[in-house]
């Protein structure tokens, strides 16, 4: 589409776009007023206004009411179809990673996740508790369990040092994977563990992996919704 077909709006919109991505206009920057972008780039209000709504309705600018519009927060982010390790997901990102090891324990299967497992009730996994953080701000909540058979020393390992995801990959290659994204709201022990205020929704990715035709390890990765999102691109 040539450069006079395209709406003025959409030039508004790819104006303020470039100045963001380039880095010109950082995270919590305030924009120019609708006033200011009005003179700055010879156009109307109304298209101003459509251009700046358009971008809110994106997540790219935060307009807040009597203050002004801001260049929204970046939400962290994760390719719905793979298994990521989340600390090179944050690294990659420019940012630090770091987590708390909340549990890490041989338990006794509960009916559910025994289920899941397709194995009998109050059969022998291990159950670890992790909180992930990006930058000190908690971005996932993983709940995992795993055969002991599959990963014996699981129950030793220092997750401070090494992800989960690290160390089942270097135990054997997952022959099978499912993955299912849901919405959800969390309990108060998530909530709390993530820093969410009430009525704020998680994103959640359920998992299961197989190897040798069998189960061994289910997990359930909670994340903010209001700063995280799953995003994936493909070319057909």
């Amino acid at each position: 589409m040539s450069e006079q077909h395209i709406p003025l709006y959409q030039m508004v919109k790819r104006h303020i776009l470039d100045l963001i991505q380039n880095g010109e206009w950082q995270e919590g920057k305030r924009l120019p007023s609708e006033n200011e972008l009005v003179q700055d780039l010879s156009v109307s209000r109304m298209t101003v206004n459509r251009a700046l709504r358009d971008l809110a309705s994106e997540g790219h600018v935060q307009r807040i009411s009597g203050s002004g519009t801001f260049v929204a927060e970046k939400k962290a982010q994760s390719h719905p179809l793979e298994i990521r390790n989340i600390a090179e997901e944050v690294r990659s990102r420019g940012h630090l990673h770091g987590c708390e090891v909340i549990g890490l324990e041989d338990v006794r299967a509960p009916a559910d996740i025994a289920m899941r497992f397709d194995i009998p009730r109050q059969s022998r996994l291990y159950h670890s508790i992790i909180v992930h953080f990006e930058s000190s701000k908690p971005i996932q909540f993983e709940e995992r369990y795993v055969l002991p058979e599959f990963a014996p020393e699981y129950i030793n390992a220092d997750f401070t040092a090494i992800t989960t995801y690290q160390y089942m990959m270097e135990q054997d290659a997952f022959e099978e994977v499912e993955q299912i994204v849901q919405a959800g709201m969390p309990d108060e022990r998530v909530r709390s563990y993530l820093q969410m205020d009430a009525g704020e929704p998680c994103l959640i990715l359920l998992r299961r992996t197989w190897v040798g035709g069998r189960v061994v390890t289910t997990s359930q990765l909670q994340h903010p919704a209001s700063i995280f999102q799953f995003s994936s691109r493909n070319r057909y």
